[in-house]
């Protein structure tokens, strides 16, 4: 019979701390090597047979896991929040770490977790990217706006940032320093960049042929735009994996937290253990998407019915959302309103 290894990795930015093991239990090689691809390389290639790998899901786990998985007969990652329940002890360090991944493996008890292919994930990169260009534009627009306000300028909220209005606003300028003018400018061709930046990526990502079909029959649901869909489709990944509806609002941070205790069961506010950039793009659609959406105005204009303030309606609305999207993404079918259902 083949004699197959363990092999737990604890990964850090500029080490990575691994134990080797047997079936039994026994060590058979444990150390520390470079985090870097020659000596990960020359790692793979000097264990003593067929093996099978886990690691912990950090910022570090992407490269390495594309690397090794050729390497591997097997290899997984780890869901850190569940890890760190397991394997808590007193006594903690790089060396114990990788002997614990070893022996969960080893045992089948790692809680795994989701691990999207290298493509998927090199998309995803850009995507947040892109968001977070566009978190930074709205900052400089604010500051520009904070700037007037403590000269006591005369400004239109509504055209400030139109590029004519501002050429004619900074020549109109008074009793302001010419450093003040200059930050203006800087600000502007801040702004500038990082929103011709992310229109480039965003056009990058929607003509992008792995997603182009999946993004579009997302988008037959009115009210889901080009980056609500593909914030669906980059984050979620492969939509076979939640069984329910009630599993992916949980993974989009829609449910609140559950405390059950001698039969009393208490509801927290939303979970921190969820998918943040998938959370506030929902979130955000949700505002939105009633004013597009008939049957979503529905239920939003339900729950202020029933006495639940903007912020809970939204978030009933985004459930809503969640199951349209997930049943869509599921069906791989164009949505079709509930009316014209109906009819049919």
């Amino acid at each position: 019979m083949e004699q197959v290894y363990y092999a737990g990795l604890d990964i850090h930015k500029k080490i990575i701390a691994f134990c080797i093991k047997q079936a039994d239990g026994t060590i058979v090689a444990e150390g520390k090597i470079d985090a870097n691809r020659k000596a990960l390389k020359q790692w793979a290639e000097s264990t003593p047979g067929p093996w099978i790998g886990a690691m912990e899901a950090t910022i570090f786990t992407g490269w390495v896991y594309d690397f090794l998985k050729p390497y591997a007969r097997q290899l997984q990652v780890g869901n850190p929040l569940m890890m760190k329940a397991i394997t808590a002890a007193k006594k903690k360090n790089d060396k114990l770490d990788a002997r614990t991944i070893a022996d969960l493996v080893r045992c089948n008890l790692l809680p795994c977790c989701y691990m999207a292919g290298e493509e998927m994930r090199d998309l995803r990169r850009v995507l947040r990217y892109r968001n977070l260009l566009v978190r930074q534009a709205v900052r400089m627009k604010n500051r520009m706006a904070t700037l007037l306000m403590e000269t006591g300028q005369e400004y239109n909220k509504k055209k400030l940032h139109g590029a004519k209005y501002f050429r004619e606003l900074l020549e109109k300028l008074s009793d302001v320093p010419e450093s003040f003018k200059e930050i203006l400018q800087m600000s502007r061709g801040a702004l500038e960049l990082f929103e011709s930046c992310q229109k480039r990526l965003l056009k990058g990502l929607v003509n992008n042929e792995v997603l182009r079909e999946r993004v579009q029959r997302l988008m037959s649901i009115q009210g889901v735009g080009e980056v609500t869909a593909l914030s669906w489709a980059l984050e979620i990944g492969d939509v076979q994996r939640f069984s329910s509806i009630r599993k992916a609002s949980s993974y989009c941070g829609l449910c609140s937290a559950q405390v059950e205790s001698g039969g009393k069961i208490t509801r927290m506010p939303l979970s921190k253990q969820r998918n943040k950039h998938l959370q506030s793009v929902l979130i955000e659609a949700a505002k939105l998407a009633p004013l597009y959406n008939q049957e979503l105005a529905d239920v939003y204009n339900k729950e202020q019915q029933r006495g639940n303030n903007h912020n809970q309606a939204t978030i009933t609305v985004a459930r809503k959302l969640v199951a349209f999207l997930l049943a869509v993404d599921k069906s791989g079918k164009a949505f079709v309103k509930k009316a014209e259902k109906q009819a049919a």
